[in-house]
């Protein structure tokens, strides 16, 4: 199986990485709504939120919390936008939720995701350590 994201676990493609934890990797998306757009992926391959086994569920939802106010903290921003396709609009299949930094008036409405690049890989990287230096750890770590 071809799998970017598993790819990018396996550290076979290079990613931005801001959360590196047992289970899960979070990682800059290369093509952002808004720059600190994260997405988290459990390291096992798991096609679909219906796939992901029970005992991951508290560890991706806590994950998924830290990282909103991650990008929140580091990159000024307002709030969070915290979402998760299935199979529609799934454009790698691999789970993924996506963390995106959101501000009023950023021009982000309904469901329209217009995309944006990083200027540089320098900026990416810079983006990146922001967000992981203000990740906090997991519960109980």
């Amino acid at each position: 199986m071809d799998c970017v994201f598993c790819s990018i676990v396996a550290g076979d493609t290079p990613a931005d990485v801001v959360l590196d934890e047992p289970d899960l990797v979070g990682f800059l998306d290369r093509r952002p709504v808004f720059k600190g757009h994260v997405l988290l992926v459990p390291r096992q391959h798991v096609d679909t939120l219906l796939d992901l086994p029970a005992d991951l569920h508290a560890t991706l939802l806590g994950a998924t919390q830290r990282l909103a106010a991650a990008v929140v903290a580091a990159l000024g921003a307002q709030g969070s936008f915290v979402a998760m396709n299935n199979v529609v609009s799934q454009s790698v299949p691999h789970l993924h939720v996506h963390v995106v930094p959101r501000t009023k008036g950023d021009g982000l409405r309904g469901f329209f995701w217009p995309r944006t690049t990083y200027a540089s890989e320098q900026e990416s990287a810079d983006h990146a350590a922001r967000i992981a230096a203000a990740l906090t750890p997991p519960a109980g770590a």
